[in-house]
């Protein structure tokens, strides 16, 4: 009878291990607005004609989902366009000291992954931005929910942070 007893002690405990370690981590509030990311999404996008570029169209695949700890919204970018493929991949969070957003995000673009950036991101509503630099300019991405499943982009450049261009815009639908 002892040994009955210790192997179903013994079989709880086994059955209520993989349910500890498979239980997720409480998502903090101020991660919340993150969550709208989590999916799949394609993107549908044009280039306008600007000193530095022709008009053209793109599409951007971006597949986003929570870390494992659930502390950072990770996305992985495939962005085509007529110049070729760029691959990125960024994680964003919320900054407890500071009390803000955080956006980093590394490019392929020359295959050296060398000119990753870090941004603080604001979010208001539905609106999330951030801010990098590039040739000396200023650019903002501008993502706009307009419901779970739909969110319009758009990207500014300027070199005085008062006038600001708009190089493209573009409109993403979750597909899963």
């Amino acid at each position: 009878m002892k040994y009955v007893s210790s192997v179903v002690a013994l079989a709880a405990l086994a059955g209520a291990v993989p349910a500890l370690a498979g239980s997720a981590p409480t998502l903090r509030p101020e991660l919340e607005p993150l969550g709208i990311a989590a999916g799949t999404w394609l993107y549908h996008g044009k280039d306008k004609a600007v000193a530095e570029q022709k008009a053209s169209q793109w599409t951007w695949l971006q597949e986003c989902g929570w870390s494992a700890n659930r502390a950072f919204m990770t996305c992985s970018f495939t962005m085509n366009s007529p110049d070729g493929v760029v691959k990125t991949q960024s994680v964003s969070t919320y900054n407890y000291k500071d009390k803000s957003y955080w956006h980093y995000e590394m490019f392929d673009s020359d295959a050296s992954g060398a000119d990753p950036f870090i941004s603080r991101m604001t979010i208001a509503n539905n609106t999330w931005i951030n801010y990098g630099k590039s040739n000396k300019k200023t650019y903002r991405v501008v993502y706009h929910y307009t419901s779970p499943t739909q969110v319009s982009v758009l990207i500014e450049l300027t070199s005085d942070n008062v006038h600001w261009v708009t190089v493209a815009q573009g409109e993403g639908v979750k597909t899963s």
